[in-house]
């Protein structure tokens, strides 16, 4: 073999490698990259969910449907939250090729509030998301040392948070005035959920929450997020509070 040959045989040869390697790495950059044809499909549908229904994700959906907003539901296998966890939201910009991504309940319901023009008491919003989370949510779920929810604080009839907040609920519909709000999605979610996964609680010592709970569960926002079997159960269960019913509709806890 010539000189000139060998050296056209050696260029061929590394074409043929880089070629090799590049096409190796294509299926990488695929599933970390938005294709030309995702972007079209994530104009469409910018605002995508990963949940479940036996999750909290449904209150992002309720509060989605309340504010207007269109949710996709993201495929599981490719949830982007950092811990592998649910809810997690992603909101494709049309300015951004990057998604933004949100998580943990209580600041999707924020951000989807912030994009929606309905609400203009934003400071008061931002207030009871933010009680719900740090202060009702302890309270309705009572945990042990390594975090096991083994009952409801709800059944203590003295709780002076749970009192002033019925007392609050004697003078209002919802709790920012006659227009429910991101604020009520947050609250009325966990007190719900007490109801759902607790078949003996009694909250009758409340009733001024109790009506203000079925006025939240009885949406059909609420049962188009939580379907209608749950919405059934639990305006079922809020009509006949103070009985001995002790159904129970999951057994989560």
């Amino acid at each position: 073999m010539t000189p000139l040959a060998t050296l056209r045989h050696a260029l061929l040869l590394m074409l043929v490698v880089r070629m090799e390697t590049i096409n190796a790495f294509v299926p990488i950059q695929l599933t970390t990259r938005l294709s030309s044809s995702r972007t079209a499909i994530f104009a469409e549908k910018s605002l995508t969910l990963y949940g479940s229904q036996g999750s909290r994700s449904p209150l992002v959906n309720w509060a989605a449907y309340e504010l207007g907003l269109d949710i996709t539901m993201g495929d599981l296998s490719r949830n982007p939250h950092p811990f592998g966890q649910i809810p997690c939201l992603e909101h494709y910009k049309e300015d951004s090729k990057d998604p933004t991504m949100v998580f943990e309940s209580g600041a999707i319901l924020l951000y989807l509030d912030a994009l929606s023009d309905k609400s203009s008491n934003k400071g008061e919003i931002y207030s009871w998301v933010s009680w719900a989370n740090a202060s009702l949510d302890p309270i309705c779920f009572l945990e042990t040392p390594n975090g096991k929810v083994y009952d409801t604080g709800l059944k203590d009839v003295k709780n002076p948070k749970i009192y002033k907040l019925n007392q609050l609920l004697e003078e209002r519909s919802f709790l920012l005035g006659d227009e429910i709000s991101v604020a009520d999605v947050a609250v009325a979610s966990y007190l719900l959920y007490v109801v759902q996964f607790f078949p003996d609680v009694d909250l009758s010592t409340w009733p001024s929450m109790v009506q203000y709970m079925k006025r939240c569960a009885s949406r059909e926002e609420y049962g188009m997020a939580f379907g209608s079997r749950v919405q059934e159960f639990l305006l079922d269960k809020l009509d006949k509070m103070g009985s001995d019913r002790k159904e129970k509709l999951f057994g989560m806890f």
